[in-house]
């Protein structure tokens, strides 16, 4: 089963790492996450930063992350 995910990215480089990402919604379909864009696209900030939206699909009861990690240090 797939959900999608609606994320906003406000790029401003007064932010610490230059971005501002926010999870807006996991949705069942992809018209509800289109309806959320809509209403969100009315709101205070985001109607002035429409191109930020972003929906992505993600497979419930799936590893997404396959493999371990490693921290590298500079």
């Amino acid at each position: 089963m797939e959900v999608y995910l609606v994320w906003h990215t406000h790029v401003d480089e007064r932010l610490d790492g230059g971005e501002d990402v926010k999870l807006i919604g996991v949705y069942s379909s992809i018209g509800e996450a289109n309806s959320a864009i809509v209403r969100k696209g009315t709101c205070e900030g985001f109607k002035d930063h429409k191109d930020g939206f972003e929906i992505a699909t993600y497979t419930v009861d799936s590893d997404n992350w396959p493999e371990g990690f490693v921290t590298q240090l500079s």
